[in-house]
């Protein structure tokens, strides 16, 4: 991991999601984020702003695809969500309800 405190967290190399643990990211915004089992860093742009505590996806994700966080299966794509943009609940459907 760099010296550099991270702008997202990652579980391991199947996540389909970050998550952002800082204030104020900006659409176009460049981020730093640690893969935590393999202690690797990752750098990606986000397409959109994204709040604190929120996804956004690591991947070009399809309607209907799993979509993993920390290691586990969270819901599913409810419509296409491009690499860099914003996950929550306008386009993912939890496997809790």
């Amino acid at each position: 991991m760099s010296s550099v405190a991270p702008d997202f967290l990652v579980h391991d190399n199947y996540d389909a999601v970050g998550v952002v643990v800082v204030e104020g990211i900006t659409a176009g915004q460049s981020l730093e984020g640690w893969v935590m089992d393999s202690d690797q860093t990752l750098t990606m742009a986000v397409n959109e702003a994204i709040p604190l505590g929120h996804k956004f996806a690591l991947k070009d994700l399809k309607d209907g695809d799993p979509v993993i966080k920390y290691g586990e299966n969270i819901g599913r794509a409810v419509a296409d969500i491009p690499k860099g943009y914003h996950v929550h609940v306008h386009n993912l459907k939890t496997s809790k309800w």
